[in-house]
């Protein structure tokens, strides 16, 4: 890959290698210095004429009159100069996205146990605090409140945040690490950024046995068995429902926590709606070899697959993508989603005009409109081999790069001259090198990183740090790996706790794994059909998010009423029910395991224990709850009869489950 970092990356010393002379095309480059390599990217060497033939001078006002021929059909464009207070947003675009979301508050009228523990309730939340940035006022509307809860054990918390949940065995394992949290803490994050090391085939034994029978199977084999021949419904989706289903059974059952959590994030990242009826065939191809093989990688490595992967070229069209009839889709959200995110959008604005980026001059600080239609055009080409009708031979699934579909003309993109008549793919290669080493992209993905793993409101300290090793590697096979260590052992990490809340998936997937299940998903199963039609209705189905952008990531906005519901609803039908006679949280058998005399006090300390790791603040209501009219040292039989007159011994096996129910319902639980 060529080096954007390198003078020889910049329009002018490009022009000046193939024996052109040009000016610096944008004029903020007028007056800056002249680029130099940063001190750890070598400086790239003298490459040989890509294109002998091309000898004419390119200037300015031609590269301008390029770009209106394009876009203006031989038209100047009605360029707007950018007003002060938009160069006052541009100059501090990295902080743009600092919104404010808190914790809100659990509803005080859904039961007197969620209502208790005022002391850990901060009532005066700021005006606003969690509304999104330049939101209306809401009005009438309740204002969010603050939840503050008592600071655990370090394993509790680095557990909640790098794993889907705490087991006892986890907490004796981390605890083991070291003689001090530093020791532990360190040991832990990089025995699981060492995945590789970690044997998980139990859980693809798990997978194998319960019928999974896709995930294996190559991209041309998922494209023959599953696209060709217009099969059924069930046949052609039967990739992304197992996905979708074995992402819960790793998220429970893997050893290599922080991975899965990790995929899960890229996968919001990079968005592909499993479900989609073009993508859903070839989801496992997506899942496996783009998302799963690049997770700790490279993130340029992981740009270019992600490009060229089936899925993707489907769900953002650029399949379709050609000269004749060039698409955007793909690359806009490539800027405005996977790189640079919204918060470096300038708009529609001369080219010419766009500021040089203060971390990095030989950089713009933003993208414009005019970016995201060159590289559309830079895209142009790149496709699938599915059948078309040009070249009805060629359909298996994979990758394919049309050189008669593609713009070869040149392009101005991101401050830099594309020559035209490039080699194959080399346009959209050099807009990927582009991106991938620009100093707003690497704060941006820093800033998701740290939202994910830290806090809702990442430090800018943080996010600052983090980009530096971001970029520092980014030509490195780790990159990833590199930059989630540095933000995995920061003080944020170390310290943080409760600024995050767990999404309806993780605290179903988080019940499953502390409660001990023993419960696998399965594609064609009754049960597990109905446990996907129930997780549908908290919103965070795996990968069934429709829109590009993914599944949000700040509490607030799993904060809604029905969102927090519907996921209580479920979480207390995973503690009802069974799955012919497994039942899917083994509340009974563990409790009788685990506890030698049933009184309410042993079995609270018990679950809380179990669930959370500590003795909450509200442990009393729930010893209340499990004792009724008893004592609390009194004996409750492991009986489940019905004494309507002496609720002590009513149903206790029921009010059990229901008892642990309110622990999985309780800001405690839902805490990370």
């Amino acid at each position: 890959m060529s080096n954007p970092l390198s003078p020889g990356a910049m329009p002018t010393a490009r022009l000046a290698e193939a024996g052109l002379q040009c000016p610096a095309p944008a004029d903020f480059l007028l007056d800056a210095p002249a680029p130099m390599a940063p001190a750890h990217v070598p400086a790239a060497s003298p490459r040989p004429r890509q294109v002998a033939n091309l000898r004419r001078e390119v200037d300015t006002p031609r590269a301008r009159a390029i770009l209106e021929q394009r876009y203006g059909s031989g038209k100047p464009l009605h360029y707007q100069s950018l007003s002060s207070a938009r160069r006052d947003d541009a100059a501090g675009a990295s902080d743009a996205f600092a919104l404010p979301p808190s914790r809100a508050a659990v509803s005080n009228a859904v039961t007197p146990f969620l209502a208790s523990g005022d002391s850990d309730v901060a009532a005066n939340a700021p005006p606003g605090l969690g509304e999104p940035f330049g939101a209306p006022a809401t009005g009438g509307m309740s204002a969010p409140v603050l939840i503050t809860l008592p600071k655990p054990a370090l394993a509790i918390r680095a557990l909640g945040n790098m794993s889907y949940g705490a087991t006892a065995a986890d907490i004796a394992a981390f605890n083991a690490l070291g003689s001090t949290d530093t020791a532990r803490m360190t040991a832990y994050v990089d025995r699981q950024l060492d995945w590789e090391s970690i044997d998980d085939s139990a859980v693809e034994s798990r997978l194998a046995s319960a019928g999974y029978t896709t995930l294996g199977k190559s991209l041309q084999q998922l494209w023959a068995d599953h696209v060709l021949g217009d099969p059924a419904w069930e046949v052609r989706m039967r990739p992304a429902w197992e996905i979708q289903r074995a992402s819960l059974v790793r998220a429970v059952h893997s050893k290599r926590q922080l991975r899965e959590l990790l995929v899960t994030f890229w996968h919001d990242h990079f968005n592909v709606m499993a479900t989609d009826y073009s993508a859903g065939p070839v989801y496992v191809h997506y899942d496996r070899d783009v998302i799963r093989a690049n997770a700790f990688g490279n993130f340029r490595t992981m740009l270019e697959a992600v490009a060229q992967s089936t899925a993707m070229l489907y769900y953002l069209d650029n399949r379709s993508n050609t000269r004749a009839g060039p698409n955007e889709n793909f690359a806009r959200e490539l800027m405005e989603l996977h790189t640079f995110g919204t918060e470096n959008y300038l708009g529609f604005v001369d080219p010419f005009k766009v500021p040089p980026c203060p971390e990095d001059p030989s950089y713009p600080i933003g993208y414009t409109d005019v970016d995201v239609y060159e590289a559309a055009a830079a895209f142009t080409g790149w496709t699938v081999k599915d059948g078309h009708w040009e070249f009805p031979a060629e359909d298996d699934g994979t990758f394919v790069y049309r050189s008669s579909w593609h713009d070869a003309g040149p392009k101005f993109p991101l401050g830099m001259f594309l020559n035209p008549e490039q080699p194959a793919l080399k346009d959209g290669r050099d807009i990927l090198d582009r991106l991938a080493s620009h100093p707003r992209v690497a704060k941006f993905i820093c800033k998701k990183l740290i939202r994910r793993f830290c806090a809702d409101r990442p430090s800018q300290q943080l996010i600052d740090s983090a980009a530096a090793v971001f970029r520092a590697n980014w030509q490195k096979p780790d990159q990833i790996k590199r930059t989630l260590r540095h933000i995995l052992l920061s003080d944020a990490a170390f310290n943080g706790w409760g600024e995050k809340r767990r999404r309806p998936f993780e605290a179903v997937a988080a019940a499953l794994r502390m409660s001990g299940s023993n419960w696998t998903p399965r594609v064609g199963d009754g049960k597990s059909d109905e446990f996907s039609w129930r997780m549908g209705f908290t919103g965070h189905m795996p990968y069934d998010w429709p829109a590009p952008n993914g599944y949000p990531d700040t509490a607030v906005a799993w904060s809604g009423s029905n969102s927090l519901g519907m996921t209580w609803k479920l979480l207390n039908w995973l503690a009802e029910t069974k799955d012919g006679e497994v039942p899917l949280l083994p509340i009974l058998d563990a409790t009788r395991s685990g506890v030698s005399q049933w009184t309410s006090t042993a079995l609270v300390d018990f679950w809380c224990k179990r669930l959370l790791g500590y003795l909450p603040a509200r442990r009393s209501v729930l010893v209340d709850f499990m004792r009724q009219n008893g004592a609390a040292g009194d004996v409750i039989s492991d009986t489940d009869a019905w004494a309507g007159n002496d609720l002590k011994r009513h149903y206790n096996q029921q009010r059990l489950r229901s008892m642990v129910s309110l622990v999985l319902m309780s800001p405690e639980f839902l805490a990370r």
